[in-house]
């Protein structure tokens, strides 16, 4: 056949629309790798490593000469991580790789090389978003022991990985959190690795529910005996409020519940209120629990504590080639992993590991029921609760809020304003105390001379001396006074009030018509005041405070940002010198 012929018949076929459309041409079948390559290409496509791992054969001969066996999915990809732990490659992967449990087995070579160039720039530092699978790959090899020199280490790799690759698939959190955690117990690691980890925080938030349901519980009566009822009358919990345990409790609370009483607007505006009544009704609800029901509080809500047996490193492909010593290790003190005879069991509360939607029923009800008594303004819409359960809470906040308004402390409000008024009535109240031979002689000064004189006189048979002079003594040593730190101030307040003369020095013109200029705030006539003194402001300042100290025994002009003005709470003193002056 001549060249033309063939080069037509070549052409015709190519033209059928037919040819086109057969599944020996679709491009679904080829998309991750070109139907042509290079020489060059075919030559380094897959370097002998790859061959060595594909080698690895499941069967395995016994050496003794005994019958062989075939090696499990799982071991199968343990040994070939082991030949593989140190090996890099440069060709990267665009395609996707899925698989349900992935292994080196389940992928192609073009998927393989992908697999261990993103783990060079992993194992480099460099975390970049890949097929899921490839992660979960990764982390098989790390639970392995494949790429890591000690457990420390691995624990440290697998923490790192997940922190940085739950960005690109949060949902690698649930299955991460076990392994990790699997990872420690297996090798026993230190427990305080996993401190801040949710298992151990939901137990910890368990211990401290059962511990108040325990140890702030009646104590036992005889059997003979029926239990002591709780009177509506008496607290729950110890008065004055141990504030520490009450907020321990409160937290755990939160954590374990469905309603956060942190996030409501009560717990703004009345926080220790719903603190208390929010952990006495909880110790209340305990107590019921125990009377009335089958199993106690925690029992009910989040399951018994018991003993199951523990599958370690549960959905991943894992292989450890010997047997693990017998060993028990405590996460925490209601979480206890034991192995026995390589088969391992764990001890812990079993059942819901979720917030109870039982508990958050009690806290809300707490919250909509105090609201009533303390925020009417913002109600909560009352849900149908238990009649024992709305008890309980009424009860909880009418003791509470009882001993709370009795136990209140006395607020004393003093305003500097008024202390002329003060100095006033009691100086009319002292000149009503005088006895009539002090007001007929007409001094203060005169009557005590006269009290002198009488100490002197040897008193008559038959006589008592009166101990005037004595109680007066008594009297101005123990005369009370209005302390306020807050404004610097000590005046006692039997003291006569003061006047215009009674100040260390009278103001001349410069100082008044600059007092004057203060309080109106004119500028002007501040600067007026300054340049008629013949000082400058700063002494004339010094001038004015030391003058009105008596006043006020305080100073009453000071310099703050926008210059010298009269301290706001003695404005009114210093008014009233000025119009009496």
């Amino acid at each position: 056949m001549a060249d033309q012929d063939i080069k037509m018949l070549i052409e015709r076929i190519m033209a059928e629309a037919r040819t086109h459309q057969s599944a020996r041409f679709s491009n679904e079948i080829y998309a991750d790798e070109p139907i042509l390559k290079t020489g060059r290409q075919m030559q380094n496509f897959l370097p002998d490593q790859y061959r060595k791992m594909r080698e690895i054969s499941r069967w395995q001969d016994d050496p003794k000469g005994g019958a062989g066996r075939w090696l499990s999915e799982a071991e199968l990809f343990y040994r070939q991580g082991l030949l593989m732990a140190d090996f890099e490659d440069d060709y990267p992967y665009n395609g996707t790789f899925k698989s349900y449990f992935p292994t080196y087995n389940a992928m192609s070579d073009r998927q393989l090389r992908g697999y261990f160039t993103w783990r060079a720039q992993v194992r480099r530092g460099t975390v970049e978003e890949t097929s899921t699978s490839f992660a979960f790959l990764y982390l098989y090899e790390l639970i392995c022991g494949i790429g890591v020199d000690n457990p420390l280490d691995g624990f440290n790799k697998i923490k790192a990985f997940w922190d940085v690759y739950r960005a690109f698939e949060p949902g690698i959190d649930r299955f991460a959190r076990v392994w990790l955690q699997d990872y420690a117990v297996f090798h026993g690691l230190d427990p305080k690795l996993l401190c801040d980890s949710k298992t151990v925080m939901f137990d910890n938030a368990l211990i401290e529910l059962r511990r108040a349901a325990r140890d702030l519980a009646p104590a036992p009566t005889p059997s003979d005996q029926a239990p002591k009822r709780h009177k509506a009358s008496e607290p729950t919990l110890p008065l004055p409020p141990d504030e520490a345990r009450e907020e321990r409790l409160m937290a755990a609370i939160n954590a374990l519940s469905t309603y956060n009483l942190s996030n409501s607007r009560l717990d703004r505006s009345h926080h220790r209120d719903l603190r208390h009544v929010a952990c006495a009704v909880y110790v209340r609800m305990a107590r019921y629990y125990d009377t009335h029901r089958k199993t106690g509080i925690v029992a009910s809500l989040f399951g018994e504590e018991t003993a199951m047996p523990y599958t370690m490193f549960a959905s991943a492909v894992f292989f450890a080639p010997e047997r693990h010593e017998d060993c028990e290790y405590r996460l925490d003190p209601i979480h206890i992993y034991r192995c026995q005879n390589g088969f391992w069991e764990c001890m812990r509360i079993h059942g819901s590991r979720q917030k109870s939607s039982k508990l958050g029923e009690m806290m809300r009800a707490c919250d909509q029921r105090l609201r009533l008594a303390l925020d009417p303004a913002h109600p909560l819409k009352e849900e149908k609760v238990p009649k024992y359960l709305a008890k309980i809470i009424d009860d909880e906040i009418v003791a509470w809020l009882s001993w709370d308004a009795a136990h209140q402390p006395v607020k004393i409000d003093i305003d500097l304003s008024q202390l002329g008024h003060i100095r006033s009535a009691a100086a009319q109240t002292r000149e009503a105390l005088l006895i009539d031979e002090e007001r007929e002689d007409g001094t203060l000064a005169d009557a005590e001379v006269t009290v002198a004189e009488r100490r002197e006189a040897k008193p008559v048979a038959g006589t008592i001396a009166e101990p005037v002079a004595t109680t007066m003594q008594q009297d101005e040593a123990s005369e009370p006074t209005i302390s306020t730190e807050q404004f610097g101030v000590v005046a006692p307040l039997l003291a006569p009030a003061p006047t215009s003369a009674d100040t260390a020095s009278a103001l001349d013109p410069a100082a008044d018509a600059y007092l004057r200029a203060l309080l109106e705030q004119n500028a002007a006539q501040t600067a007026s005041a300054v340049a008629q003194s013949g000082k400058s402001e700063d002494m004339l300042v010094d001038t004015i405070n030391e003058a009105l100290f008596d006043l006020v025994g305080d100073t009453v002009i000071e310099f703050g940002a926008a210059g010298p003005q009269i301290i706001e709470d003695y404005e009114a003193d210093v008014r009233g010198y000025l119009d009496h002056e």
